[in-house]
């Protein structure tokens, strides 16, 4: 009888030491779990430096760099038409002991933007056989200096092939800028998303690794409670279950995280365009402060930059006046081509080098050329189909305008709205939290049962997971947002884009 009294009594102490440890039993924050951890602040990767990183070294990046250059390369290739010329030719004919001519020419052209071009010729014209309007008097050695002239006086004065395409170069250069910012966006938008996506992955599985701790804990003290006989067997088998869907629910988070994190890495080069993997202990900040406000820009102003800055709409216009280039040109092509050409000869100096008198009425050569087509099809179509193409793009330059300002106030509207459910989320999950504690304290006490314990976990576990994927998802609608709106770098540092 005295050993009964004993062990129970060890019995007893037993019980009230284990019930006891159960008030340490508590649901800890994501603040506290990292806090346990004691995260080194060199293993968090924030927005703003992943982003550096992928400014500096992507290859899509890279692209969108060489663009501006390649535009250069054609404006310097338009402005080719405009390079001075330096022609030479010599002509022989040497027959049966007799030089029946010698003709040598030297010629230096030098284009000008307004379509007067000069010349400068110098002609030696020698031989028994040389035509009237060739010859050059032997007084002067055979050699024959011109200078001149040449001036379109219909098609051609305003605006020719050479202008235009200088003209349509330089709105290439400024497509090209579009372009670049168009290319480093997508980039941004498609990194940041991804970016945000591990960050869910992460916290998801911190969430869960809790839970499973809980769950852990819970099935240790249940079976302790079931060898004293105070649960059935049948309880030990529910916490063991719910104890195995957590282990699951951990390996399937991890695999998600580690997903993540190598999706993460398809954006990380290194200087030698070396791929660079994220490693597993590289983790995202928490920072629940963080732009926890919606746009800082008003709605307004978000779309009025769009319809300036906006880099598709950009292109469009650009394309527009490209087309007005085009339409220039064609309706140019319309007038008769009337050239009128006007060479000094041996004046202002003569072929020994000497300057002589400039004489306009003497000593000179004078032409015109004209040329005009009957019927003008080529002209008239020409004209008739840059027209319809500038029509064309009026029209989607029309559909772009709706459908970017249609974006952006959709994304407005997610991104204002998911924040509003952020809060409410926010105060389920302690709700929830404030539940699980209240249950885990009766169970300290002997007053709950697995089954509400359980749905507690499962209900906090769901708000918390919830809560985490809207952070993301509004975090994710921000950055749609900017993009829509085509703001530059999607409003993050543009320094580091420099």
């Amino acid at each position: 009888m005295k050993r009964l009294s004993i062990f129970l009594s060890l019995s007893l102490f037993m019980l009230v030491t284990i019930r006891s440890h159960g008030q340490d039993l508590k649901v800890k924050s994501l603040e506290e779990m990292l806090a346990e951890n004691a995260v080194d602040t060199t293993r968090i990767l924030r927005l703003e430096s992943f982003v550096n990183m992928v400014l500096l070294n992507h290859p899509v990046v890279k692209q969108a760099d060489l663009l501006p250059e390649n535009a250069k390369q054609e404006i310097r290739l338009a402005r080719g038409a405009f390079d001075p010329k330096l022609e030479a030719s010599w002509d022989v004919k040497n027959f049966d002991d007799k030089e029946y001519y010698d003709f040598f020419n030297t010629t230096l052209k030098v284009p000008t933007w307004f379509p007067l071009d000069p010349k400068i010729s110098v002609d030696r014209n020698r031989g028994e056989f040389v035509s009237r309007e060739n010859l050059i008097p032997g007084s002067d050695d055979f050699r024959q200096v011109t200078a001149g002239l040449s001036l379109p006086i219909g098609r051609g004065l305003l605006i020719d092939q050479r202008r235009a395409t200088v003209q349509q170069a330089e709105l290439f250069a400024q497509i090209t800028d579009a372009e670049r910012l168009k290319m480093i966006n997508k980039v941004l938008l498609s990194a940041s998303k991804d970016y945000w996506e591990w960050y869910f992955s992460f916290y998801n599985f911190l969430l869960i690794e809790e839970s499973l701790s809980i769950s852990e804990e819970i099935y240790r003290r249940v079976k302790v409670d079931f060898d004293f006989g105070e649960l059935a067997a049948i309880d030990t088998v529910q916490a063991a279950i719910t104890l195995q869907n957590r282990k699951v629910d951990r390996r399937q988070a991890l695999i998600d995280f580690r997903r993540a994190g190598l999706m993460l890495s398809n954006y990380l080069w290194g200087e030698n365009q070396q791929p660079m993997v994220l490693q597993d202990d590289i983790i995202p900040e928490l920072d629940f402060a963080m732009n926890m406000l919606g746009s800082s820009m008003p709605l307004d102003s978000l779309v009025n930059m769009a319809m300036t800055r906006h880099p598709e709409l950009l292109k469009t216009n650009l394309k527009l006046d490209q087309l007005d280039v085009d339409r220039r040109l064609a309706m140019e092509n319309l007038k008769p081509r009337v050239d009128l050409n006007y060479n000094l000869i041996n004046s202002p100096i003569n072929a020994q080098g000497n300057f002589v008198d400039v004489q306009l009425r003497n000593n000179y050569k004078f032409g015109v050329e004209f040329e005009f087509p009957l019927f003008l099809r080529k002209e008239r179509s020409k004209l008739r189909q840059t027209k319809i193409k500038i029509e064309q793009t009026g029209y989607e330059l029309n559909q772009l305008e709706r459908e970017i300002v249609n974006d952006i106030q959709a994304s407005y509207f997610e991104l204002d709205n998911t924040q509003g459910m952020l809060g409410l989320m926010q105060q389920a999950a302690n709700n929830y939290k404030t539940l699980l504690e209240a249950e885990l304290f009766n169970l300290t006490i002997g007053e709950s049962d697995l089954f509400k314990i359980n749905f507690q976990q499962d209900k906090l576990l769901e708000a918390q997971i919830k809560l985490m994927k809207m952070r993301a998802d509004m975090e994710k609608a921000r950055v749609t947002l900017y993009w829509s709106a085509g703001l530059p770098y999607l409003n993050f540092n543009q320094d580091s884009a420099n």
